[in-house]
């Protein structure tokens, strides 16, 4: 369980990051065309999972267009955006901002991606949302890095992920 906070006060998620020199779990989460999306639909390439409570947020919304503009044009590399926002709302979001180089997918089918990575939030108002997180997954499905976001309302640490595929 990691602990962390949501503007100074205390939350818990239902358990810790995946380990960097790990295998990634498996996850089968929904795309803004209502299909699935799994590794296997990204074979072979690195995967940034830029993992936030929702795109309503302002913090959640900042990450997603960094995270558009900065990995999404790094070689074999897809940048997958992940919340429980529903897919109509993540289009939405994407369609409004022009973002083009993300794929949003929606744990609103599979509440499993957040105990597997360890980023269900379990307590506070956000409980049942997914807290801020990033984890970079090699071309092979291992791990390579991993941030929990000590501050919900705080934006991860691109410099440090991004040195990871550079």
């Amino acid at each position: 369980m990691a602990h962390i906070s949501l503007k100074g006060n205390p939350v818990e998620t239902v358990g810790t990051l995946p380990a960097n020199g790990s295998e990634a779990p498996f996850f089968c989460l929904v795309k803004t065309d209502l299909s699935e999306a799994g590794p296997a639909d990204f074979a072979g390439k690195r995967l940034v999972l830029n993992i936030f409570p929702s795109l309503d947020t302002s913090v959640c919304a900042s990450s997603v267009r960094r995270f558009n503009q900065e990995a999404a044009s790094l070689d074999n590399t897809v940048v997958l955006c992940i919340s429980a926002d529903l897919p109509f709302a993540q289009s939405r979001f994407c369609e409004t901002e022009g973002l083009k180089n993300v794929v949003s997918l929606s744990v609103f089918r599979s509440p499993e991606f957040g105990r597997d990575y360890g980023v269900t939030i379990a307590t506070g108002p956000l409980k049942g949302l997914l807290s801020r997180a990033v984890v970079i997954i090699d071309a092979d499905g291992i791990v390579r890095y991993s941030e929990q976001v000590p501050e919900i309302v705080e934006e991860p640490d691109y410099s440090a992920a991004l040195k990871v595929l550079v």
